[in-house]
Parts: structure tokens; C-alpha cells; sequence
């Protein structure tokens, strides 16, 4: 789990907004419509008395999975076209528009639904990170079951799962042994032999 003292505010709420489904026990926080708007009321990014529909639910999911398509992106692989057109659609159909304030600016909602507004503050957040150079350090694991999305605090940005102690000794674990088996296949089959010793 990522140091959340050292995780910026903006980073940490699209963090945890992917996070809100754990592939890798395939645990989802965002069961029905008034579980999705007390996330977002916890997040001060909707009233606490505002409705939401299934379509509102759908909409919410489709965002966030194709924000996981992104992040996985940003940790060297390539994004799933098909999650990055719905992610597409989904904001397209929840514009935003730049608003100033009296020493800041930032993206709030066009439209007057409570879903436009808690998408916005999302935009917003993207925004911020894009801003603050943090949007890239932004990834999900490397491990195809896990995709749990973490910050690279790395001073290069190389890291590549949610943790090292965790995904990543698992990965690595399971190549040493396919490269352990693929040699004694190959001796085995007479494609190289043990250097002589002595």
C-alpha cells in the first residue's frame, strides 16, 4: 500500500476510485447506485441527498475501468482500445467546462446531474495530476490478476506492481521457474549441455 502521506490529494481520489474493484478477488465496492453515491459523498463530490439510477452505476463503472486502461498504460503496457472508447463516451457524455476563481481555476460540470458533478471533480483531479507531473506516476500492477492501481513514488518511475513484496516477488518467482524449466526441457531434448567442470 502506497505511503498516503506522501500521495497527492488529486492522485489518491483517482487511486482509490479504480480501486473500488479489486480484480484479484474480484471484490467490488460499487455494488448499487447509493453505494456509488456515498463514494462520491465521502469525497465531498456530491450532495449527500442526491439520486442515482443503475445507468448512473454503469456509467461510474465504465469511467473507472477505463481509467484502469490507462494506468496500465502508464506502467508500460498497452491500453484495451475498446475500454478507452467507452471511457470516451462516458466523459463525452458528462462534459466539463474551465471555470475561474478568484487565484485558481479548475473543470466543473456542464451539465446539472449529481453523476456530471462527481465526474467532473474526477476530470478535475486528472487535470491537477497532468499539472503537477503525477499523472504519469498514476499505474496499475503489472500482475495481469491484480491491476490494483498504486503511485510510483520511484525517483525513475520504474516500478511496475503494487508491491514488491507481494506481485512482484510473484512475478519474478514464476519467470525464474519458466526459465528453470525451459533449460531442462532443453537439456533434456539435447539443445545444451552442462558446462564441464573441473
Amino acid at each position: 500500500m502506497d505511503d498516503d502521506i506522501a500521495v497527492p490529494a488529486a492522485v489518491r481520489l483517482l487511486r482509490d476510485f479504480v480501486n473500488t474493484f479489486e480484480p484479484q478477488i474480484d471484490d467490488e465496492t460499487l455494488i448499487d447506485p447509493d453505494q456509488l453515491r456515498d463514494w462520491f459523498v465521502d469525497r465531498d463530490l456530491m450532495v449527500a441527498d442526491a439520486r442515482l439510477g443503475p445507468t448512473d452505476l454503469d456509467t461510474a463503472v465504465t469511467v473507472r475501468e477505463g481509467l484502469r486502461a490507462v494506468l496500465l498504460g502508464h506502467a508500460g503496457h498497452h491500453a484495451d482500445p475498446s475500454a478507452l472508447d467507452r471511457l470516451n463516451e462516458a466523459l463525452a457524455g458528462a462534459p466539463v467546462t474551465l471555470r475561474f476563481t478568484d487565484g485558481n481555476h479548475g473543470f466543473v460540470a456542464a451539465g446539472s446531474s449529481p453523476l456530471d458533478h462527481a465526474l467532473a471533480g474526477l476530470v478535475d483531479a486528472i487535470r491537477r495530476c497532468g499539472e503537477d507531473g503525477t499523472w504519469q506516476r498514476l499505474k496499475v500492477c503489472a500482475r495481469d490478476t491484480c491491476r490494483w492501481a498504486y503511485y510510483d513514488a520511484s525517483r525513475n518511475q520504474a516500478r511496475r506492481w503494487c508491491s514488491m513484496a507481494g506481485c512482484g516477488n510473484y512475478i519474478k518467482m514464476r519467470r525464474a521457474y519458466a526459465a528453470r524449466t525451459g533449460r531442462a526441457r532443453a537439456a533434456a531434448a539435447g539443445g545444451t549441455t552442462a558446462p564441464a567442470t573441473g
